[in-house]
């Protein structure tokens, strides 16, 4: 039964979510962090972005999740020959009774859950043609606007390896994603399970957990969330910690980091906070929840220096660092 947005609780709105965790998992062996870190991501509204080594079931989990949500599905390739108008669509002469028009055929972009599968592969023309489709919910097609269908996401997948004759994302369009997830190895055990299953006469079916209306009402609930002035604070001193221009950056940020995170970061936390706290049965956001969403909220908005990434850092080792030397209390 669809959950109006008066009748959503918090009871309600933890136990949709974990209806729809344990649906996936029924399908998805381990990665339960991941999971959970989509869940969020949907809920949010946003788009995410998915990367791992080739074999992991990053496509697998985001074509789990259409079905346990039980949402119009399309998956779109990226290659180097993929055009625009092969994600979009385009307009197709028609005739119909002796007349001749041009009829929009929409392409595979107008679903509900949209995979974009190894993005990276596509080139910058292509991966641009997404931007409109991200940020706005709709496309244009030759002068005309065409909506989207509600709830609209995408979550697309990269590989970090194999990087010849890749195109790697602009920052303009990382910035678009929601959260940027890692999909690690699975440990022994979940590697054992994963071949058990896979090998086995009949693949466990996962089952419709929620609908496509009722993530969207989570996402009202969760908007309307109260956070606590000191949390937004905090999170406004960590978005400029980032940018080393600033008078006031850490050293970390001066040696490490070319250019800090947008706003859109500072909302990715505390959206992300919010629903983390609601997910755990509580009204009231804590340090704990925007400490559990930093990593994939700013890993992909940060511009690391040569000299960072010359000597391997990664994203993650630096916002471990800014979480040290940026104080919970100004």
């Amino acid at each position: 039964m669809t959950v109006t947005h008066e009748e959503m609780t918090v009871v309600r709105f933890r136990e949709i979510a974990a209806k729809v965790e344990a649906s996936v998992s029924s399908s998805i062996v381990g990665q339960a962090e991941v999971v959970r870190q989509v869940v969020i991501c949907l809920i949010a509204g946003g788009h995410g972005l998915l990367e791992g080594a080739p074999g992991l079931g990053k496509t697998m989990l985001v074509k789990t999740l259409a079905q346990v949500l039980d949402l119009r599905f399309s998956r779109i390739q990226f290659t180097p020959d993929l055009m625009p108008a092969d994600i979009t669509g385009t307009n197709v002469l028609m005739e119909e009774q002796g007349r001749r028009q041009f009829v929009f055929q929409p392409g595979p972009i107008f679903a509900n859950l949209v995979l974009a599968d190894e993005i990276n592969r596509a080139t910058p023309k292509t991966q641009s043609a997404l931007l409109e489709a991200m940020q706005e919910g709709s496309c244009t097609i030759a002068n005309v606007m065409h909506e989207l269908p509600r709830p609209f996401f995408v979550l697309a997948t990269q590989n970090p390896i194999e990087m010849e004759g890749t195109y790697p994302l602009p920052e303009a369009q990382l910035d678009r994603f929601f959260f940027k997830m890692i999909v690690d190895y699975p440990a022994f055990d979940e590697l054992r399970e994963i071949i058990r299953r896979s090998t086995a006469s009949e693949a466990p079916d996962a089952k419709v957990a929620a609908t496509g209306a009722e993530i969207v009402q989570m996402g009202k609930m969760a908007r309307q969330t109260p956070i606590g002035s000191h949390l937004v604070d905090y999170v406004a001193r960590l978005i400029n910690a980032t940018h080393p221009e600033l008078r006031d950056a850490p050293d970390v940020t001066r040696r490490s980091i070319r250019y800090g995170v947008s706003p859109r970061g500072a909302q990715a936390i505390v959206l992300g906070a919010k629903i983390t706290a609601l997910l755990d049965g509580r009204l009231n956001v804590s340090f704990d929840d925007i400490e559990a969403v930093l990593y994939p909220a700013l890993r992909h908005r940060l511009m690391l220096t040569f000299d960072a990434e010359a000597t391997g850092r990664k994203p993650d080792d630096i916002i471990a660092e800014l979480r040290e030397s940026v104080p919970q209390f100004a």
